[in-house]
C-alpha cells in the first residue's frame, strides 16, 4: 500500500513540479480548502432553502449580486495570492537597469540625465548621484543611502540573507526568504508576503470577504428564522455553519477596521508592532506616525498614486517630526491639519 502511495505521489510530482516545494504544496492546499469552504457555504444555502430559491425565481438579481460577490471574492483572493508584493531585489534591478539607460544617454548627449522612482529623484551623472559613498558603490546604494540619514553606515542595511542593501520599511521575509518593500507580514492564508505592491488589494480582498460572510450570515439567520422546527438534523448543521461564519465576521470586521487604520496612517503591521524594535522607529514617540502625510493623502496615495511600481519613501528629518508631534489646535482642526 505504501508503494502504491508512492508511486502515486512521484507520478504527481511529475506531471506537477510545483508540489515538490513543500511551501507551494501548503499554499496550494489553502487555497483549495477557501475555494471549497466558500462553495460549501453557498451550496448548502441552495441545497436546503427552498424559500432562497423561490426568491431567485421571483427575484433573480438579487441571487445574481450574491453569486457575482463570491465570484468576486475568490478572483480578487486568487489575484492577491498572485501578486509579487514588491522585492527589494526587483527594485534594484529596475534602479540599476534606469542608471545604466540614462548613463548611456548621458554619454550621447553629453547632458546630466535623471529619473525618477516613485518620490526619489536620481541624477546619474558621475558623483552627483546621491553621497559620495565611492565609485564602486552601486546606483541602488546610493539611492537607498539618500533615504537615511547623512553618516549612516551602508553596513548596518545591508541583508544579511539577501545580501542587499534595505531601504527603509523593507524587511527580509524568512518564509519567502527575499526582502519585501513596506513589509506589512506574511500571509499563510494567501500563502504570500503583503507589501508596498499588493496591500492595497489585500485590503480589498479583505472588504469583499467581510461583505461577503455578512451576507452569508443573514442569509442562514433568515433561513433558520423560517425554518427552526422543520427538520432538526439541518438546523444542527446550519447552526453550525452559523456560529462558525459568525467567528470568521468578527475577525474579518476586526482585520479591516485595523488595516484601515493602517492604511490611513500609513503604518505597517510590522512598524505597529515592532516599533520598539526598528532602529529609525525606536525614539519617535506612539502617537507620532512618522510616514503619514496626512489622511487624505494617505489614501489616495495607497488606493490611486501608481506613477511608479516602486516607491521609496525617506526617513522624516528632525524638523519634520517635531512638526508631526504638535499637539492639534483648534485652528488645526479648523484647517484639517490631520487629514492634509
Amino acid at each position: 500500500m505504501g508503494g502504491l502511495w508512492d508511486y502515486a505521489a512521484g507520478r504527481l510530482v511529475h506531471f506537477f513540479p510545483c508540489l515538490s516545494d513543500p511551501g507551494r504544496r501548503s499554499a496550494l492546499c489553502l487555497r483549495v480548502a477557501l475555494v471549497a469552504l466558500h462553495l460549501i457555504y453557498v451550496g448548502i444555502l441552495f441545497l436546503f432553502d427552498r424559500d432562497l430559491i423561490d426568491k431567485t425565481i421571483r427575484q433573480p438579481w438579487y441571487t445574481a449580486l450574491y453569486l457575482l460577490l463570491v465570484v468576486a471574492t475568490l478572483a480578487q483572493y486568487f489575484l492577491t495570492a498572485c501578486s509579487s508584493p514588491g522585492y527589494v531585489l526587483d527594485a534594484m534591478k529596475v534602479a540599476n537597469e534606469r542608471d545604466a539607460l540614462f548613463r548611456k544617454a548621458t554619454m550621447t548627449s553629453k547632458q546630466p540625465a535623471s529619473s525618477k522612482n516613485g518620490n526619489v529623484v536620481v541624477t546619474v551623472e558621475g558623483n552627483q548621484v546621491g553621497r559620495n559613498l565611492g565609485s564602486n558603490v552601486t546606483p541602488w546604494t546610493k539611492l537607498v543611502m539618500e533615504m537615511y540619514p547623512p553618516g549612516s553606515s551602508v553596513r548596518s542595511y545591508v541583508c544579511t540573507y539577501c545580501n542587499v542593501v534595505q531601504p527603509p520599511r523593507a524587511k527580509h521575509c524568512n518564509d519567502c526568504d527575499k526582502c519585501v518593500l513596506q513589509f506589512d507580514h506574511h500571509c499563510l492564508w494567501l500563502g504570500t508576503c503583503i507589501g508596498q505592491a499588493n496591500h492595497c488589494r489585500f485590503w480589498w480582498y479583505i472588504c469583499e470577504e467581510t461583505a461577503l460572510c455578512l451576507w452569508t450570515c443573514i442569509l442562514y439567520i433568515t433561513y433558520l428564522k423560517v425554518n427552526i422546527s422543520k427538520a432538526w438534523w439541518i438546523d444542527v448543521i446550519m447552526i453550525a455553519l452559523l456560529v462558525t461564519l459568525s467567528i470568521s465576521l468578527i475577525f474579518l470586521i476586526l482585520l479591516l477596521l485595523f488595516h484601515s487604520y493602517l492604511v490611513l496612517t500609513n503604518q505597517t503591521t510590522y512598524e505597529l508592532v515592532r516599533r520598539r524594535r526598528i532602529p529609525y522607529l525606536r525614539g519617535i514617540p506612539e502617537r507620532v506616525y512618522p510616514f503619514s502625510k496626512g489622511t487624505c493623502r494617505n489614501l489616495s496615495n495607497f488606493c490611486c498614486d501608481r506613477s511608479g511600481l516602486y516607491k521609496l519613501e525617506p526617513l522624516p528629518t528632525a524638523q519634520e517630526l517635531e512638526e508631526k508631534a504638535k499637539p492639534y489646535t483648534c485652528i488645526d482642526v479648523l484647517c484639517c491639519r490631520c487629514c492634509c
